[in-house]
């Protein structure tokens, strides 16, 4: 798999992506359920010609997605989906086609990945204490070298028949508004794209007009003079009057749009190719990117 910034040439000289296109997908290297060659398999099956794996705050699953895409005949973009909070508003950014040996980007992601596994410890002990629950049962339902989530937790409390679904469990235990929630650190948004574009990456935020309302416009406007690239625009959490109002945004300043489903397996009802981003766009993306290079089959 060729991540080095040299690799620019070799994905001017390539074609071979064209076609539906889903980049938002999860594995177990986060908070999906599959591991990267099972997504793959199901972006395969539901016809898409390529994917972008974007497990959170981690890159360990490129390797395994790479091998996987290129046997199934599929295109990947190596991508992340990198936390970032703006006041009390979790802020989600993806990132594609970045340097995954940047020591700027990647001191940033070990730092949010310590601070998910203090903050789900700290999470568990408070829900042992009404509930039958240990550390132990989380970590039975979370991968090895995984990053480590509230998702962890939800599928710890099915096991156990606490909760039905990851969606009570998210509604009622595991709520940031309840009794056992922790915050976890993550960067402001402007810091998370200027470390996707110093590596080389290209930034677009995810779901941007989703439950929380958009960003302030004055946020927006910093993010994009870090070198925010786009939004995504095509995303079953977006809302209609949100989405009306980044276009004209988009449009104004010839932004990328892209459109993905967010996939994590079992854990949402998500389905790949449920949304798709157009092959003019994943031109643009790809062109823009210096860090590192899709994974042609």
């Amino acid at each position: 798999m060729s991540t080095g910034r040299g690799a620019r040439g070799s994905r001017r000289a390539q074609r071979g992506w064209e076609g539906p296109s889903d980049l938002h997908l999860h594995s177990s290297h986060s908070d999906g359920t599959e591991p990267p060659a099972e997504v793959m398999a199901a972006a395969h099956r539901h016809g898409l010609r390529t994917a972008a794996l974007t497990d959170h705050d981690s890159t360990a699953g490129w390797a395994e997605a790479a091998e996987a895409a290129a046997s199934l005949g599929m295109t990947l973009i190596p991508g992340m989906e990198l936390s970032a909070r703006h006041e009390w508003r979790s802020v989600h950014v993806l990132g594609y086609l970045f340097d995954p040996d940047d020591s700027t980007l990647r001191a940033l992601t070990d730092r949010i990945r310590e601070s998910r596994l203090s903050r789900i410890r700290t999470m568990a002990d408070r829900i042992g204490r009404d509930y039958d629950l240990s550390w132990e049962d989380i970590v039975a339902h979370t991968a090895v070298g995984a990053t480590i989530g509230r998702p962890h937790i939800a599928d710890a409390l099915i096991s156990k028949g606490i909760v039905v679904d990851r969606g009570e469990a998210f509604a009622d235990i595991l709520h940031p508004g309840g009794s056992y929630y922790v915050d976890l650190y993550a960067p402001d948004p402007v810091t998370a794209v200027e470390a996707i574009a110093g590596a080389g990456g290209v930034a677009v935020v995810a779901h941007p007009a989703g439950r929380a309302g958009l960003l302030p416009q004055r946020m927006t406007q910093r993010m994009l003079d870090a070198g925010l690239a786009g939004f995504e625009l095509g995303h079953r959490e977006n809302r209609p009057d949100a989405v009306a109002k980044l276009d004209a945004l988009v449009r104004a300043n010839d932004l990328i749009v892209t459109g993905s489903s967010d996939y994590h397996g079992r854990g949402k009802p998500n389905v790949p190719g449920e949304h798709t981003t157009s092959d003019e766009m994943v031109a643009r993306i790809i062109e823009r990117a210096t860090g590192s290079a899709p994974v042609y089959p």
